[in-house]
């Protein structure tokens, strides 16, 4: 399966319907990777996500803290537990691949390893536009280094 780069001009028509991420076969996005929305294929749908655990392409990250809806500025904080002693971090929304309600479980396109290696989050930083570039361009750039045939 080739690999999607996030940063090619499409050919044919815009898979994106208003802003929203397209997907394909798979679940992966297609179009620009817009790390503060929800992928509509995602299944969040407004719904509250404190408390769900979430699942890396690799393992447990830990428990929801908080949850935004934020148009255009939606995100996760993840309380790591024992993972990473007890700190927190903060996923942009475009990082959700999957969320099932049953198992109550958010399932990301990140490694821990990247995650792990993300801008450190503070309680203080989910609202300042600085951190918010910051973290956005990293999950942007780890959008694009993701291995082929990774679910997106």
């Amino acid at each position: 399966m080739d690999r999607i780069d996030p940063h090619a001009a499409h050919a044919g028509p815009d898979p994106l319907h208003g802003g929203d991420q397209g997907v394909v076969a798979g679940g992966a996005p297609t179009g620009t990777f817009d790390p503060w929305r929800y992928r509509d294929a995602a299944g969040v749908a407004d719904a509250d996500l404190v408390g769900y655990k979430v699942e890396a392409t690799d393992g447990g990250v830990g428990k929801i803290d908080d949850a935004s809806h934020e148009v255009g500025g939606s995100y996760l904080v993840v309380d790591t537990g024992p993972w990473i002693f007890g700190k927190k971090v903060m996923l942009p929304a475009g990082t959700v691949n999957q969320v099932d309600h049953d198992q109550r479980t958010v399932s990301v396109d990140r490694t821990r390893d990247q995650i792990k290696a993300a801008p450190e989050y503070d309680e203080t930083s989910h609202s300042d536009p600085a951190y918010r570039d910051q973290l956005g361009g990293y999950y942007d750039e780890t959008y694009g280094a993701l291995p082929p045939g990774t679910a997106r």
